[in-house]
């Protein structure tokens, strides 16, 4: 016979605060949108004014506040914990602040689907997360997933990988085909061919979603059996090998020529991004008689404060209601109101700070570069580097450099352009990705174009100016900066 028991265990578990969500979201918008999130903020809590707090004495006013705050705190009670208190009635869902989300492990999730004014290509992944059939823990997995997919929109990461990450980063635990059924889910997101692997799985994903022509069918054996041949041009042996005619080729040929080869490509920084002309700088660094002066472009955000009428109201109300129970629920209001004020007001300025800070060890690191602004001045830096130079978190590192630009006098760079790998050079030294793209970028364009250099040649040019480099590291950086190999370089 079964016996019952009863056993404690203790665990960790890390939780996000309201106030620490709130900073994520701060610390993850570039200025722009920030400016429109303040303007947000304006309009949905009365509680939060615009410009400097009037009163001369409000610092001191503000101490008192806050002790008040905290003596009356310590008598309240909470009308939640009260049974006859019926809260749905009192509240709908447009008075619920931005802060009061769902959270599972720390990671807040949304019952509806997010609708916000400006939609990034990861946001917009995002939202058909929710258009699934997936449970709640599925959806956590799949935005994880979604934070693994690059820039061009593809997701190089493979099953086991992404279990490992997920295992070593979320402490989630899930099995290889979990994992497979929901990157499998996400493949069918649009845009046609995201989280594909490589260039081949994205074509061919997005050929099975067109009305199934001839040339159509012929394009997806072409990238199906001879999908080498077609990337080097050997459309002879395609036609010997698929048995196709010069017209059957040429029309399938036009169907993978018309086919999108990076499917984030519509999606550029963020709707309002891609609506300007210009890209708007988060930071300016300036050169001041040899010194780097470094500025955060706060552009028209203004000065915010916590309303001192709601601060009065609330004090007001917390005294009545102990002979009014029906204040309880103005209390409650007022509250919340205050709360969400008060933690926007320190997410931004804790964002500031945190993005002033990372800034300024970047300029450390390269400071070299923003003296002179060449690229070959630039060191190798990762994003431990700086973590470890400003105390933040690796993650929070990242965070500030997505999406972020800085202006200086020779141009406008994105904050991940000074972060690369390194190689050692021939006198020990190591040396970043960037400057062995830039010397090889100069060896390419000052080669005789009837007789390019192929990838051997550009490795005994490079080893012989003290840069000892591997053939396959040649072929990975000339794919990244989009240069074809020598034979479809050559000119006649």
């Amino acid at each position: 016979m079964a016996s019952l028991s009863l056993i404690q265990q203790q665990k960790l578990q890390t939780k996000l605060t309201p106030s620490q969500i709130q900073m994520i979201r701060m610390l993850e918008l570039p200025s722009v949108e920030l400016q429109q999130r303040v303007n947000e903020e304006l309009q949905e809590n009365p509680a939060l004014e615009e410009g400097i707090d009037p009163e001369e004495n409000a610092q001191q006013t503000e101490q008192d506040f806050e002790d008040g705050y905290a003596a009356e705190e310590e008598d309240y009670i909470n009308p939640l914990q009260n049974e006859d208190f019926d809260y749905e009635s009192y509240i709908n869902d447009d008075d619920v602040p931005d802060y009061a989300v769902h959270q599972s492990n720390g990671v807040e999730e949304h019952d509806d689907i997010p609708v916000s004014g400006g939609t990034s290509f990861g946001e917009y992944l995002k939202s058909q997360v929710y258009l699934t059939k997936m449970d709640k823990p599925d959806r956590h997995i799949a935005k994880w997933v979604l934070g693994n997919i690059d820039d061009d929109g593809y997701l190089r990461r493979s099953i086991e990988q992404l279990v490992d990450d997920l295992s070593f980063q979320e402490g989630l635990v899930v099995s290889d085909e979990r994992m497979a059924d929901i990157v499998n889910q996400i493949k069918q997101f649009d845009p046609p061919g995201v989280a594909s692997a490589d260039l081949q799985e994205c074509l061919i994903t997005q050929l099975k979603q067109k009305k199934p022509t001839k040339a159509v069918q012929n394009a997806l054996r072409i990238l199906t059996i001879c999908f080498g041949h077609f990337s080097n041009k050997r459309f002879n042996r395609i036609k010997e090998r698929l048995h196709l005619d010069d017209q059957a080729l040429q029309e399938a040929e036009n169907e993978i020529r018309h086919l999108n080869q990076k499917p984030a490509n519509a999606f550029t920084g963020n709707v309002y991004e891609s609506q300007q002309t210009t890209i708007i700088p988060d930071f300016y660094v300036e050169n001041r008689d040899g010194e780097l002066i470094l500025t955060l472009n706060t552009g028209d955000i203004p000065a915010l404060h916590v309303s001192r009428e709601y601060k009065e109201m609330f004090q007001t109300y917390v005294g009545q209601r102990r002979r009014n129970k029906e204040m309880a629920n103005a209390v409650r209001f007022i509250k919340a109101k205050l709360d969400s004020a008060k933690w926007f007001i320190d997410a931004i300025r804790q964002r500031n700070d945190t993005l002033q800070r990372t800034m300024s060890a970047i300029i450390a690191a390269q400071h070299d570069f923003f003296m002179e602004g060449d690229e070959t001045f630039l060191k190798p830096m990762i994003l431990q580097d700086i973590a470890d130079k400003t105390g933040l978190d690796v993650s929070t590192i990242s965070r500030v450099s997505n999406s972020k630009y800085v202006q200086t006098e020779f141009g406008i760079f994105p904050l991940k352009y000074f972060f690369s790998d390194s190689i050692v050079n021939a006198e020990g030294e190591a040396i970043s990705t960037q400057e062995i793209k830039t010397v090889l970028q100069e060896f390419i364009s000052g080669e005789d174009k009837h007789n390019p250099l192929n990838d051997d040649q550009l490795v005994e040019v490079m080893t012989a100016s003290g840069y000892p480099i591997a053939r396959r590291t040649i072929a990975k950086y000339r794919e990244q900066m989009g240069i074809p190999v020598a034979r479809l370089r050559r000119q006649a």
